[in-house]
């Protein structure tokens, strides 16, 4: 068994040790926001937060995540409130939405280290691929998200989600109950 905390809560995981974090999350314990892209690490849609740090979860075992916390789109907030989400939303950065977890939490990674970022620093901490071409108003996002974080800008609220996290997954296949 694998224990770790994910999105606040301790889990056990009743999976071989040696699969990749991207499978145990979305397989395991259903929390298929974080999506499979490449499987290499280079597109960054399976990108999650471990200890704080982005991290693509197709190249990280659920052996290294031992005793780690672990941070999914669905843990970063309940009510899509994240000023990363929000930021999103306003200025548009979201065409198919594939890539927009891996990015969001990219972007989040950075922003809970680093809340005045230059355009440089935004475009070294967030390398995920994007087949629609966000890019400008990604980078737009990235900047008003960091004004929220500052407290020097305010954006008015995306609509709640329609299904609340503890009705999501009723049956978790994985999970030691």
């Amino acid at each position: 068994m694998t224990r770790l905390t994910v999105n606040d809560r301790p889990v056990e995981f009743a999976m071989d040790p040696r699969t990749p974090l991207l499978w145990a999350l979305r397989d395991g314990a259903n929390l298929t926001g974080t999506k499979y892209g490449c499987g290499v690490g280079d597109c960054g849609a399976c990108t999650v937060m471990v200890d704080g740090a982005a991290l693509r979860a197709c190249l990280i075992t659920l052996a290294e995540c031992e005793g780690r916390f672990v941070v999914t789109i669905e843990g970063l907030s309940h009510d899509r409130s994240h000023p990363v989400q929000q930021a999103m939303v306003a200025e548009q950065a979201i065409q198919c939405g594939f890539c927009t977890p891996g990015i969001v939490m990219s972007a989040a990674a950075l922003l809970a280290h680093n809340a005045s970022p230059s355009e440089a620093e935004i475009k070294a901490a967030i390398p995920n691929l994007c087949r629609c071409g966000v890019y400008p108003r990604l980078l737009g996002a990235v900047q008003r998200a960091a004004a929220v974080t500052r407290r020097e800008d305010t954006i008015s609220a995306a609509p709640a989600p329609g299904i609340a996290p503890e009705d999501a997954a009723r049956a978790v296949p994985a999970l030691k109950p």
